[in-house]
């Protein structure tokens, strides 16, 4: 079958492997389309150790064709969409049972576009920051895939003002139509005179904005954590300060949920689906690339040339 290899030489290759069979537990997905993620650049550069040669792609959509010990057989021939730790850039890819989904009716270009972002989303909002009924949320990297669906997530959870943050003003024309109250640039964000408090801010960025973050907090707030695209410098947090200021850091990562409580990471990931499915949210598909393009699509997301979400088509 045709896969992408990420090689020893960091690059992505289009080549023939021999198909995968499902174990004990695990499903085989015929792949229509996968999604692209920061997980696929964090990768290239080693900052996710694996052996090489390695086939990525961590999000699939498509149809059940095999079945491992242990799940039941009606599920061949499911539409489903899955969340995998490796393979998803190939025809067929071996998943667990436990983290492929029935799409609910939503088409399989769609539902690729949800992937690990839907459920994150569906935690940072409901589970991490327990957004209540008109409280205020920042979200930063307003207009990328996590971002684009927490916001428009935090309107259901019935958050009472919405704001993003964006690199630059393309940006915030973009994730304009995801709900936000209002978006502002990360120099606004710093720079701003009148600092604004929030109840819940999610920070995939790290770095000095994590640090304005927590000084953007009201009371009782909660940052969420569940990243670090600018920096891995550690940013040093006092407990007794958010103890008397009733603030609390918590951080979201959704590739451990899955090995140590797979069962939570589907739950969330199903009332997203569901979500999407009526048309309460939406992922938005921006970019779709060929296999054999899987590397500019990937030194795109690196380069922040991309908004929204890119998906690879795998079978026409």
């Amino acid at each position: 079958m045709k896969a992408v290899v990420l090689d020893t030489d960091d690059r992505f290759r289009l080549t023939d492997i021999d198909q995968p069979t499902p174990g004990p537990g695990e499903v085989a997905i015929r792949v229509r389309y996968a999604g692209i993620q920061w997980g696929d650049v964090l990768v290239r550069g080693g900052h996710l150790p694996v052996p090489r040669p390695f086939v990525p792609g961590f999000e699939a959509a498509g149809h059940i064709v095999a079945v491992g010990e242990g799940v039941d057989e009606d599920r061949l021939g499911q539409q489903v969409t899955a969340l995998t730790s490796a393979g998803a850039y190939a025809e067929v890819v071996v998943a667990p049972a436990a983290l492929s989904f029935d799409t609910f009716g939503v088409d399989l270009r769609t539902a690729a576009g949800c992937g690990w972002a839907a459920p994150t989303a569906y935690d940072l909002i409901n589970t991490v920051g327990r957004v209540r009924p008109g409280e205020s949320v920042l979200i930063h990297a307003a207009a990328g895939g996590v971002g684009s669906l927490a916001a428009q997530i935090a309107g259901t959870a019935g958050a009472g003002r919405i704001v993003g943050v964006v690199k630059d003003a393309q940006r915030a024309a973009y994730a304009a139509q995801f709900g936000y109250d209002q978006l502002i640039t990360r120099e606004e964000f710093t720079d701003a005179p009148d600092q604004e408090l929030f109840d819940v801010i999610l920070d995939p960025v790290g770095g000095p904005i994590r640090e304005t973050s927590l000084r953007r907090l009201a009371p009782h707030g909660r940052l969420a954590i569940y990243g670090n695209l600018a920096t891995f410098e550690p940013v040093a947090l006092s407990a007794n300060d958010l103890l008397m200021s009733g603030k609390s850091a918590l951080s979201y990562n959704s590739n451990l949920l899955s090995r140590t409580h797979p069962d939570r990471l589907a739950e969330s990931a199903r009332e997203a689906l569901q979500l999407v499915a009526a048309g309460r949210i939406r992922p938005d598909v921006t970019a779709e690339y060929e296999m054999a393009d899987l590397a500019e699509a990937v030194q795109r997301l690196a380069d922040g040339a991309t908004h929204g979400k890119s998906i690879l088509r795998i079978a026409a």
